[in-house]
């Protein structure tokens, strides 16, 4: 019988093991993927693939993890060239005024923050900032995932004057991007105390017209509860299942504090949670409750939240600190293990940004967004759990490679979608600019930006 003919495939990555995250969360030694057109076609022994597909381009990395690229479920990229300075805000208010928050400034740090998530391993994150017009246009130049937020204020803010003013930006704006492979749009109100339950409806009803996510923070300070039983006699959680937001497709940030009730109402309502460990410890705003939130069946990603407050947007530190915290809280060893916390900072967050069925995991199928982490260095010896030598031993500095649709972002350390001299410059012609009059900042205090 002739011997059958291998098949064609672009490229073909060997690796040291492979971390599937799903179907199955056990690491794969010694196993490979082969992708071709941008999707994973099948992922088995490195022997057995490399003799089933004849690949264009052939790569091995003996010592390295092979794993979906991570998810930045939470940030605000258009801050990064803020940190380590105090924002002009308004009393009670989350943005900055427009000297701080100028198109210019919005777009130069979403392409420092860009940069920066790549060298780290994300391949996809979710931002809420104003001018979300420039944040696209970076990640669309970037061929980056991006779930950009639409701000929606009843107030005027820099980039519109009422509510009416901002729907209507947030659905132009929707209309130039109709089934863009990079960028898709979410609304991202700032804060549900700072809305009516009118403005609130009148979100619900655009959102409904144009199959839009919802992302709101929810629960993340001690005053907003209050707030919320004082003024409407119900807590923010109760008032948002009133109104009907919560749903599939609503996003909760942060979460900090719930009562066991609430726990369980969460549950039935099939919403995502995402938290950022690092930006509420850094501003003594608490820790969710991820570990419970899973056991209730809840999806949980995470986030690095903005970066003035937890300053590196690096989501391998936000899932080792949510497993650490979660064992801490909980008084017994791995209460969030460490396949558990990957999968938050990959699967977790693909289904907060709607992209489930897309990106996440390693599966046939899917889109081929992938990293390699090298585990060669002592600290990771010896490797036969790579969950726990990457999230407990590694850092972001040993991601080596990064796919996006099974294309190189990173190749062996070196970013290749951006020129770092060049960024880099970009940097010290805002700080020169900034540091005229611009105030340092202290440890973020509750309510600092988010």
């Amino acid at each position: 019988m002739p011997s059958t003919a291998p098949q064609s495939a672009d490229l073909l990555i060997e690796a040291r093991w492979v971390l599937p995250v799903a179907p199955q969360a056990a690491a794969l030694p010694h196993h490979a993927v082969a992708v071709d057109g941008g999707r994973i076609v099948a992922v088995g022994p490195s022997a057995e693939l490399a003799a089933r597909f004849a690949a264009r381009e052939r790569l091995a990395r003996p010592s390295h993890a092979l794993l979906p690229g991570l998810v930045n479920a939470h940030t605000r990229v258009g801050r990064t060239l803020l940190r380590g300075r105090a924002p002009r805000a308004p009393r009670g208010r989350d943005e900055t005024d427009e000297s701080w928050t100028g198109a210019e400034l919005v777009r130069d740090g979403a392409r420092l923050a860009a940069a920066e998530m790549l060298l780290g391993g994300i391949t996809s994150f979710a931002t809420r900032d104003l001018y979300p017009e420039e944040v696209a246009r970076v990640a669309a130049a970037a061929r980056m995932r991006a779930s950009i937020g639409l701000p929606v204020e009843e107030g005027a803010t820099a980039w519109a004057e009422s509510l009416t003013g901002h729907l209507a930006r947030a659905e132009r704006l929707w209309d130039e991007y109709p089934s863009d492979p990079w960028v898709r749009f979410h609304f991202a109100p700032d804060a549900a105390h700072l809305l009516s339950d009118a403005a609130l409806a009148r979100i619900r009803t655009v959102a409904d017209e144009l199959d839009a996510r919802i992302t709101l923070p929810v629960h993340e300070a001690e005053h907003e509860i209050r707030d919320g039983v004082a003024r409407r006699g119900m807590s923010p959680v109760r008032r948002l299942e009133a109104l009907g937001l919560l749903r599939p497709g609503f996003v909760a940030l942060h979460l900090s504090r719930l009562e066991d009730a609430e726990l369980e109402l969460l549950a039935r309502t099939g919403i995502s949670a995402v938290v950022c460990p690092q930006a509420t410890l850094r501003r003594g705003l608490g820790f969710g409750r991820p570990a419970e939130l899973l056991d209730r069946g809840i999806n949980v990603a995470l986030g690095t939240g903005s970066p003035t407050a937890a300053f590196a947007l690096d989501v391998l530190a936000e899932a080792r600190t949510a497993s650490l915290l979660a064992s801490a809280l909980a008084g017994i060893p791995d209460a969030l293990g460490a396949d558990r916390a990957l999968a938050l900072a990959t699967l977790g967050g693909a289904a907060a940004l709607g992209l489930r069925s897309l990106i996440g995991s390693i599966e046939p199928g899917k889109a081929a967004d992938l990293i390699a982490i090298d585990l060669s260095s002592i600290a990771c010896q010896p490797d036969e759990s790579p969950a726990e030598a990457i999230l407990f031993a590694a850092s972001r500095e040993r991601v080596s490679d990064v796919w996006i649709n099974g294309r190189p972002r990173v190749a062996q350390g070196r970013l290749l979608a951006f020129d770092e001299q060049e960024l880099l410059a970009v940097a010290r012609r805002w700080d020169e600019r900034l540091s005229a009059g611009a105030p340092r900042l202290e440890p973020p205090r509750v309510g600092a930006a988010r």
